[in-house]
């Protein structure tokens, strides 16, 4: 966090430059790495993975109509990316590796969203993450036989769930 905040950018808002380079790639990624991290939560069909993925980004896209700046950007720079590595549903090779990262990496943005940015935007971001996560976590059930039975958010998704609650607390 030791980087100056961004020159701005013609066309760019004041939400925006107020992060350095690094830690404006870290605020569009997180939400990915996020969702991914919940579709890994619990290890499913393909189907369901699809499901979840799917969800997840739909949450993500709901960002557009938040009341908050920030998160409208960074929505919106999430889906402006030319590399086309727009949200999908996947899960980490590696679950328990993939989902630390992204808990450290809440972390962090925590730690910048505090230092950066104003409160009320970065309360919305935080929110807006967890209601990713939560709405990836209950798009498919886990568990029961041809679909009857089962939880919607199993014991492994709760888990997930509570600790990226913990690494988004101020």
């Amino acid at each position: 966090m030791s980087n100056p905040p961004r020159e701005t950018i013609p066309g760019q808002s004041s939400a925006a430059a107020s992060f350095a380079r690094d830690e404006w790639e870290l605020l569009t990624t997180l939400p990915r790495r996020v969702l991914i991290a919940a579709t890994s939560a619990e290890a499913d069909t393909q189907r369901r993975t699809v499901a979840e993925g799917l969800a997840g980004i739909e949450a993500i896209a709901a960002g557009r109509s938040s009341d908050s700046a920030l998160v409208r950007e960074v929505v919106t720079a999430i889906y402006a990316e030319e590399d086309a590595d727009a949200p999908t549903a996947e899960e980490f090779d590696d679950r328990a590796a993939g989902i630390t990262q992204t808990l450290a990496a809440c972390r962090h943005a925590t730690e910048v969203l505090s230092a950066r940015g104003t409160p009320v935007d970065a309360a919305a971001y935080r929110s807006w993450l967890t209601d990713v996560a939560a709405a990836v976590c209950g798009a498919a059930k886990t568990g029961g036989v041809l679909g009857i039975g089962g939880a919607r958010i199993s014991v492994a998704e709760r888990r997930f769930l509570d600790e990226l609650r913990d690494s988004l607390v101020a």
